[in-house]
């Protein structure tokens, strides 16, 4: 059964692909895999790497609008690989490519995302407006802390902002030294704390790569190893925070490590609803119509913009709510999920 083959055939064909403007090729890439595996059919008929393939392309087919009619592309040529398997050629601190090589299809991802007061989508796509005030883990597995710091939003406020945003990437033997990166209001950085700008000087350093996006406003931290992007903003007085995991990196914790805003969302005794009581610093009409501008959906992503500027009377709020919108769109796999509605 050569079922292996037709897997590192078409991460070789994809693996150069990313963005939205992936399509054709993507889809040429699919029906040469299809082709492939067909190929194999007779030989591989007890082979579950070859079900889980054959599944695993329908529905990438039916998720981007790919036609199984069309060209294929010749397989690339590949390296000679050590031993008949193939898996020393492999990069073991590529998780995609790792995954697809293994199980015969592309991993799930998850997102997460925190932002203004703030508002918490978890991997589970719950979401809450959380009180919150001091330090809370977003986050806590096998591979990843992080930690986001609150403080009130304004004197006399229920409602807080993130400040302190702290992200560890734990040392993987393998691939990356243990790497810090912290942010704080108008100290955003684009690199961890020991001045590096990727995952040190190990063979898969360059695995753990920081990128910055807009300067001392947003950048992108891109964990190869873990298959895992994390964006952080500055929009106004906060500090945002989003990431697209790998599902088995999203899981990889024990009972112990429970308490993840990511994963359970706010405690109950932390929630605030979104409709604010009394006067606020800016009437809600108003508010309304500062995020309807550049938030046309009215879903939670809109309730979230209001009530930070009601609340904060700082109108820069409304550009958390549509960075963490568009940080949605990007990560997100299903475009279905991404308005949540309430």
């Amino acid at each position: 059964c050569k079922i292996l083959r037709c897997n590192s055939e078409y991460v070789a064909a994809t693996l150069h692909l990313r963005g939205p403007d992936r399509g054709a090729a993507f889809c040429t890439a699919l029906r040469s895999y299809s082709l492939c595996t067909r190929r194999t059919a007779r030989t591989c008929r007890g082979d579950l790497a070859f079900h889980s393939a054959v599944h695993g392309i329908e529905d990438l087919m039916i998720q981007n609008n790919c036609s199984k009619e069309g060209p294929t592309a010749p397989p690339r040529p590949r390296p000679p690989a050590p031993n008949p398997h193939g898996f020393e050629s492999l990069d073991i601190c590529d998780y995609e490519q790792s995954f697809l090589y293994k199980h015969g299809r592309p991993p799930s991802f998850q997102h997460c995302a925190a932002f203004g007061d703030p508002h918490i989508r978890t991997f589970h796509d719950d979401f809450h407006t959380c009180r919150v005030e001091g330090s809370w883990p977003l986050l806590d597995n096998d591979y990843l802390f992080v930690q986001a710091t609150s403080s009130p939003v304004a004197k006399g406020s229920n409602a807080t902002v993130t400040s302190k945003l702290t992200i560890i990437f734990k040392n993987m033997k393998e691939c990356i030294d243990q790497k810090v990166y912290q942010a704080e209001l108008d100290n955003v950085p684009a690199a961890f704390q020991d001045g590096s700008v990727n995952g040190g000087t190990r063979p898969g350093g360059s695995s753990l790569v920081i990128w910055e996006r807009s300067p001392g406003r947003h950048v992108e931290i891109r964990a190869d190893y873990i298959g895992t992007t994390i964006a952080v903003r500055q929009a106004g007085r906060q500090l945002s925070f989003s990431i697209r995991a790998a599902e088995e990196v999203a899981r990889a914790f024990t009972e112990e490590q429970d308490l993840q805003l990511c994963v359970g969302g706010c405690p109950h005794s932390q929630r605030l609803s979104r409709s604010p009581r009394g006067r606020g610093r800016v009437p809600a009409e108003t508010a309304q119509v500062l995020c309807r501008e550049i938030l046309p959906v009215e879903d939670v992503y809109f309730q979230s913009c209001v009530f930070d500027v009601v609340t904060s009377g700082d109108t820069n709020f409304t550009m958390a709510a549509h960075g963490a919108l568009e940080d949605a769109r990007l990560f997100l796999s299903d475009a279905e999920k991404l308005h949540i509605f309430q």
